[in-house]
């Protein structure tokens, strides 16, 4: 059942960017934590004069999260022009435009939030996986994302969010909003307040070593959750890389992190019950073959080293955004329940001890893989 007045601002937005053919119907696609996303029908014209139905994907953007439409949708103009460029016959992501007084943008502003509208690609996405070749596919196309990219200029990109992955900053504004607690909500949060501050230091880690001049700067996807891979409906190989949202410069140990992180983890990234919740090795392998089949050879031994490493720095950073998200209200990420931010916490705080336990095994995993495509 279509909500009306959901369906009139469809329609507005709709106007705006131009669709042709009357609106149909949309449905709400509930992947991804911070923007709203529909799928949305028209009635066309196939060429023959026969009436089809053409699908976009409009989104209306967390302005919470992403305060400069701009440098945003900048950012994913060039990066797709680059690809495009570099590989015409690949699919590709295309963003429709306004014309708003004159002006053509990829964005339409509309009080505190911005919304856009992209070309729908046909395809299936995965949520959770145990399939460890469709999960190396997505490494795959994760690392090929890196590989596409790692002659781009990465100073032509904006920080969308600024500090995104500074893990310090992370913790210190944590640490802040634990100290000012303005929802009365830092009693219940104790044990995972304690542990986060336990492991601030290893947590930290890649942070301190780019800032030490020991990482390269690249550009990096910043949320590769397998979903974020969309597969051909018939073959299940990959075809593109969407949510780019937060492309940005980065350390590709973002990138390989957060898709362990949320690939590998046993249990649901928000899942309530965390006796299970911890890396399935079968399905990192999976992952760091498929990325670094890619990747092996434009890595330095650094990136190389700390690559496990990774998982576990951005699995505690999630922690304490999550966390810090709770205390202050729920501001940043959708919640569906209550208490979501504080059980999502506690599935990272689960999976991070985990994570803790396997990192010589998940260190070997990745200099086999890397011995093996070089």
């Amino acid at each position: 059942m279509m909500d009306q007045a959901t369906a009139r601002k469809l329609q507005q937005v709709g106007k705006a960017f131009h669709l042709p053919g009357p609106f149909f119907s949309y449905e709400e696609i509930l992947n991804g934590n911070v923007n709203r996303t529909y799928k949305v029908n028209y009635i066309s014209d196939d060429g023959t004069g026969m009436a089809v139905i053409k699908p976009y994907l409009v989104q209306k953007i967390n302005s919470y999260a992403f305060h400069n439409p701009d440098e945003l949708m900048s950012n994913i103009d060039r990066v797709t022009e680059f690809i495009r460029t570099k590989r015409p016959d690949k699919t590709c992501m295309h963003f429709h435009h306004t014309d708003v007084t004159g002006e053509r943008k990829t964005y339409l502003e509309e009080g505190d939030s911005f919304w856009r509208i992209y070309k729908y690609i046909a395809a299936e996405t995965v949520n959770k996986c145990d399939d460890p070749l469709i999960v190396r596919r997505a490494g795959k196309a994760f690392g090929d994302f890196q590989m596409v990219l790692s002659d781009f200029d990465v100073s032509q990109l904006f920080y969308t969010i600024p500090d995104f992955h500074d893990t310090r900053k992370r913790y210190e504004k944590l640490i802040a909003d634990a100290n000012a607690d303005p929802c009365g909500r830092v009693a219940e949060v104790r044990a995972e307040l304690d542990y986060l501050f336990s492991v601030q230091q290893q947590a930290c880690r890649l942070t301190d070593l780019y800032n030490e001049g020991k990482l390269p700067l690249r550009v990096t996807h910043n949320d590769t959750k397998i979903n974020n891979v969309l597969f051909d409906e018939k073959t299940h190989e990959p075809l593109v890389v969407i949510d780019l949202d937060t492309v940005m410069p980065g350390l590709v140990g973002h990138d390989f992190g957060d898709g362990i992180r949320f690939a590998a983890n046993f249990t649901e990234e928000d899942a309530e019950d965390t006796t299970k919740t911890g890396v399935d090795l079968n399905i990192f392998f999976a992952f760091a073959d498929g990325f670094l089949s890619e990747t092996a050879k434009m890595l330095t031994e650094e990136e190389v080293d700390t690559l496990a490493l990774s998982c576990f720095a951005i699995t505690c950073e999630l922690a304490t955004r999550f966390l810090d998200d709770y205390l202050i209200g729920d501001k940043y990420f959708k919640v569906k329940r209550a208490k979501h931010n504080l059980i999502r916490t506690r599935c990272q705080v689960a999976l991070a001890k985990d994570m803790q336990t396997k990192l010589d095994a998940m260190d070997a995993i990745v200099k086999s893989c890397v011995k093996k495509y070089r």
